[in-house]
């Protein structure tokens, strides 16, 4: 018979949110008159901006005519669309970017599974510990690390704590990691990072000789203009980092996909020879090879996005989004649990009350409240005893979550 990738009989039981799906349609199956709220997935609630729609109608129309129809575009996005990327959320901040410095994608998800390929089997990863869980799993499959050990950690992997005790600010490996996963506005605590800590961690990288993968796909939540929305903002980042950006949350993509990768051709790594290979060209290599471009129609809504209207119409969803993270943190607060993030970014961190298990507290919130959210468990060892709630859900249900966990 042929052989299976037995790395992946290294994952442990489930992936999370499956494992969540599971446990609801089970509760659900059996209280089937409870109207549950889901405030555990981070998917979005409110509709595409109309400005994006139009757009995306627009280009359909286009593609329904023979002077209009498109058939494959280039692999890394059209220029159309990368170029007001590269406008909007990089020139606008004095970063240099150039076109082919931006690969458009199908989501940042794929884009931080993939990015992994082009990378030694025998690079070493460090992850900040709660960590969202691509991260890992897919250097589990690749065949990167050890097996998973009875403290929840792989072999193999730096894990760096990130808790209450350091404020959710993980320290420095103390031994030299190749590849470093940083994501902030932080999924899951919705922590965010400094212009200093973040120079830290670019000066960090040049001393090791390491490269910094920075998801940053929960920038346009940030509140605090002194917080950095791109790690390119810190001089020298160019020389150590790629950057993860998605649509997905910024502008209601997560059903329509559309998201884009920054690789500077800065960015060098080497062969076991010792000669210097450009990562922009490795990733150029497989994204052509392996990917066949995002759609034309996709790629002009997200082009709206950038028009004037287009960005007045995603700011009130995000400004509705901060609302409910408001809703939430102080609900909670009111209630008596300890809380984290939801000012700069869509997400609460909570610690579980009376020191239950984050399982155990899912299952009584679930229970007793109907509500859903993520175990922090679920995010590595680091977020046991820590629970997160999304801020993506419809106001009124985000309300009535709230008041159920008061009079729970």
């Amino acid at each position: 018979m042929t052989q299976i990738n037995e790395n992946y009989l290294k994952l442990k039981a489930g992936y999370l949110f499956p494992e969540i799906g599971r446990r609801v349609k089970a509760y659900s199956d059996a209280n089937q008159s409870a109207k549950i709220i889901r405030l555990g997935i981070g998917d979005v609630t409110l509709p595409l901006a109309p400005t994006i729609v139009n757009a995306m109608v627009d280009a359909a129309k286009e593609m329904g005519s023979s002077a209009g129809f498109h058939g494959y575009g280039p692999e890394q996005g059209y220029s159309f669309l990368i170029q007001k990327i590269i406008a909007h959320d990089y020139t606008a901040r004095g970063v240099q970017i150039a076109e082919d410095e931006v690969f458009v994608s199908d989501g940042s998800k794929c884009d931080c599974g993939n990015i992994q390929e082009i990378f030694s089997l025998d690079s070493k990863i460090a992850v900040v510990d709660p960590v969202y869980p691509v991260y890992v799993d897919t250097n589990v499959m690749a065949g990167r690390t050890g097996e998973v050990g009875a403290d929840g950690r792989y072999a193999n992997i730096i894990y760096m704590p990130a808790t209450e005790e350091n404020n959710f600010e993980p320290d420095f490996p103390k031994e030299k990691p190749d590849i470093i996963y940083l994501c902030y506005p932080n999924n899951p605590t919705g922590m965010v990072a400094t212009k200093a800590r973040l120079t830290e961690w670019v000066n960090f990288a040049k001393k090791m000789g390491s490269i910094i993968l920075y998801d940053s796909a929960y920038e346009s939540f940030i509140q605090d203009p002194e917080i950095p929305k791109s790690i390119y903002e810190i001089p020298g980042a160019k020389e150590v980092a790629m950057e993860f950006r998605s649509f997905s949350k910024t502008a209601g993509f997560t059903g329509t996909r559309c998201a884009y990768l920054v690789i500077p051709k800065d960015l060098k790594g080497k062969t076991k020879a010792g000669e210097e290979i450009s990562f922009n060209s490795l990733w150029n290599r497989r994204h052509t090879t392996k990917f066949n471009g995002v759609s034309y129609v996709t790629q002009k809504g997200a082009e709206a996005i950038f028009s004037a209207q287009g960005q007045v119409e995603i700011k009130e969803q995000i400004s509705y989004y901060m609302q409910n993270a408001k809703l939430i943190r102080e609900g909670l607060a009111t209630a008596g649990y300890t809380v984290f993030g939801g000012t700069n970014a869509p997400y609460i961190w909570l610690k579980t009350p009376r020191g239950l298990k984050s399982w155990e507290f899912f299952d009584e919130l679930l229970g007793k409240a109907q509500v859903v959210g993520t175990p922090g468990s679920g995010f590595g060892p680091a977020g046991e005893g820590y629970f997160r709630l999304s801020a993506f859900g419809k106001r009124e249900d985000v309300i009535s979550a709230i008041e159920r966990i008061q009079k729970m």
